[in-house]
């Protein structure tokens, strides 16, 4: 039987970010190399201050590396203006963060109509499609509520409803279940886990293992800016040279 290729959605090649802090540099990520299929479950893992939320940010157009160089669909989007990665963010990516990041004075519905005004949508078009997504995620009859009028579960619902605005090739989700119940959380990762299998690219930032071992097909650990390892099905496929340099001098 023929084995398909797989197609290469996105590609990190020895991607760094360097802030300056005084007259020292910190190193958030130092030259990390990934790659994600279209279709993938993809978990960046890693503790705090490993570099998995500037991983994110660069991946999502949100950032730019400063070496290296960043792939999207065979693009490189390393040196695009902001106003060129803005509408890379619209059209390919979809948000979810784990602060919901709605804006409090508008209705569910009206935040998941938003991102379609950036791209020019004809308002019937956004008010319709804005509809059709709520019913995905099960908020029909909160459709017309404020975010201080739903719960934390119903606010990351509708913030899953808002990633889908533009169909987007990738959601990139940042600790999706971090500020929801364990039971929420569940369903949360349910609407993702049926996303990733209608053909939906999920990359999921977490620091929780068991969270990754169960949705991601891949998981990416970070440690100390760095790409410590890749496991997948709990199995482990890579670990940096370094790591096996210095197993190899005890």
């Amino acid at each position: 039987m023929k084995k398909v290729k797989r197609k290469e959605l996105i590609r990190l090649r020895d991607v760094a970010k360097f802030y300056e802090m005084g007259d020292s540099v910190v190193k958030a990520l130092n030259k990390v190399n990934f790659k994600v299929y279209a279709g993938e479950f993809v978990a960046i893992m890693g503790p705090s201050g490993s570099g998995k939320s500037t991983a994110m940010n660069l991946v999502g157009s949100l950032d730019t590396p400063t070496h290296g160089t960043i792939y999207l669909d065979e693009h490189d989007i390393s040196t695009l203006h902001e106003s060129d990665l803005a509408q890379i963010r619209g059209q390919k990516i979809g948000f979810i963060f784990q602060s919901f990041n709605l804006i409090p004075n508008l209705t569910a519905k009206e935040n998941v109509m938003l991102p379609m005004m950036f791209q020019g949508d004809d308002v019937d078009e956004r008010s319709e499609k804005a509809e059709e997504l709520l019913k995905l995620v099960e908020l029909t009859d909160r459709m017309n509520h404020y975010p201080g009028e739903l719960s934390g579960g119903q606010r990351q619902r509708v913030a899953i409803a808002r990633s889908l605005a533009n169909d987007p090739e990738v959601i990139l989700a940042d600790e999706p279940t971090g500020n929801l119940d364990t039971k929420t959380g569940a369903i949360v990762m349910e609407f993702l886990e049926k996303l990733n299998k209608e053909g939906k690219t999920i990359i999921m930032v977490t620091h929780d293992p068991e969270l990754a071992k169960a949705h991601a097909d891949v998981v990416y650990w970070l440690l100390d800016g760095e790409l410590d390892k890749v496991t997948k099905g709990g199995k482990n496929l890579f670990k940096r040279t370094i790591t096996k340099t210095a197993k190899r001098g005890k």
